[in-house]
């Protein structure tokens, strides 16, 4: 995924800031998805009313606030065992 350029608005920006007001300041910028497009705005207001006290916050809460388009291909694990039936690779002790 790419913030386009709204992490660096982001960790530009005064703190403490509110969701209001980055909302505001940002809520237009477009985030690019795997499977679609977000609204900053839009993912920002899944939050809350919220004050970040830095950067760092305001980062983890846009990254939380993203739908399940931003992970890919849901339900898929390269981990998961094989089922009863499936031949799996051999394992390897290392």
């Amino acid at each position: 995924m790419r913030l386009n350029r709204t992490g660096y608005l982001i960790d530009a920006h005064e703190f403490p800031a509110t969701t209001e007001e980055l909302t505001e300041a940002y809520g237009d910028r477009t985030i690019e998805l795997p499977n679609g497009t977000a609204r900053l705005g839009d993912v920002l207001e899944r939050a809350g009313a919220e004050t970040y006290t830095n950067a760092a916050d305001a980062r983890s809460a846009i990254l939380c606030g993203l739908g399940h388009e931003a992970i890919g291909r849901r339900y898929y694990s390269d981990r998961d065992a094989y089922a009863m039936g499936e031949d799996g690779p051999q394992q390897v002790s290392f």
